[in-house]
């Protein structure tokens, strides 16, 4: 664990100093560093350590002394790492990203984006960015919802910091329609996913079940939803042989669940090609249909990340398992229709 805190606080000491021109004093790296970590204290020995563990690495980092005292900065050879090139297209493929990625305004993430967007920009001759300019014209991003993380900040930091930490967070969660809950979790990874942002996290199962027991679910939590989150003072083990990609990679959307439900969706020769030509998953098995529609066989770990899909088809697909799921469905066109009628 020790380890990983020094790992973490060296990283963070290269943005720090990457962020001033004429260097910081070592107790300014240090509050910096209690500030931004979350750390409730920390020692300018430790910092100095941290220094020389860089020093030692070959990154060109030196102190010298000034008017206001001795202070750290970054050295030509440093900065000259991060110098890059980019061809016009490139940087059309990377602005594509950055208009994707607006929802993150405003949050650690898109800092960064910002920051190595404008690094690039000050880095390319006019030449390449009047080519890119023309061309970024007749592309343009369209339909990323009006949403903003910026709200968001200090509650992302305090995630963020927990998974790197290894740390374990109270947090206040309002899921819709439901009342406040206050619980523990052990948070894996954060999502972005149609706009929005996720926590994966490892919670207990009830409240008897104490924080770090075999005995644990992975779930989904949406950020929007949390109202208070604290890092605490007490720290987990990831799950062994978790594996995120291979996690997520069970669901269609973001739901969690280990048991996966078979579902099975006719579909018309109509709209057949529109699903054709974009698929709900990669594993989804088709049956070619002597009329010319198709059957879908997908597997998801709620039906809800289905349903949808079905009824946005209309009369042109039919859910056909499980039972379940289409019980649900008839029972969803009845309100509807209820709606429209006279």
């Amino acid at each position: 664990m020790a380890r990983n805190e020094q790992l973490i606080r060296q990283h963070k000491i290269l943005q720090i100093l990457e962020r001033v021109r004429y260097g910081k004093m070592l107790e300014e790296i240090r509050d910096d560093l209690v500030d931004e970590l979350g750390l409730k204290s920390l020692h300018t020995r430790s910092v100095r350590r941290d220094l020389e563990a860089l020093q030692a690495a070959g990154i060109d980092v030196d102190s010298h002394d000034s008017g206001r005292g001795r202070v750290w900065k970054l050295g030509p050879r440093a900065k000259s790492t991060y110098k890059i090139t980019a061809s016009a297209t490139e940087l059309i493929a990377l602005s594509l990203g950055r208009d994707l990625l607006y929802p993150l305004a405003g949050t650690p993430f898109w800092i960064g984006i910002e920051s190595f967007w404008n690094k690039i920009q000050e880095e390319l001759p006019a030449t390449v960015t009047d080519h890119y300019e023309k061309y970024r014209q007749v592309l343009h991003v369209l339909g990323t919802p009006a949403k903003s993380y910026e709200n968001h900040d200090g509650m992302i930091k305090t995630f963020n910091r927990a998974i790197l930490e290894h740390r374990t967070v109270e947090a206040d969660y309002r899921p819709v329609g439901k009342p406040v809950s206050t619980r523990n979790m052990d948070p894996l990874a954060i999502v972005f996913y149609q706009s929005s942002l996720y926590i994966i996290a490892r919670v207990p199962e009830s409240s008897d079940v104490p924080v770090g027991d075999l005995s644990t679910t992975i779930r989904h939590w949406k950020l929007d939803r949390f109202e208070k989150a604290t890092a605490l003072d007490l720290w987990f083990k990831p799950p062994k042989g978790f594996d995120l990609a291979s996690h997520l990679s069970q669901s269609v959307g973001i739901f969690s669940g280990r048991n996966s439900k078979n579902f099975r969706i006719r579909i018309s020769e109509y709209a057949a090609p529109w699903v054709l030509e974009d698929p709900w998953h990669p594993s989804q098995k088709v049956k070619r249909l002597k009329d010319g529609g198709i059957e879908l066989s997908i597997k998801a770990s709620h039906e809800l990340e289905i349903i949808p899909r079905v009824l946005s088809l209309g009369g042109e697909a039919e859910l056909l398992s499980p039972n379940s799921a289409r019980q649900k469905i008839a029972d969803m066109i009845a309100s509807m229709s209820s709606h429209y009628q006279k």
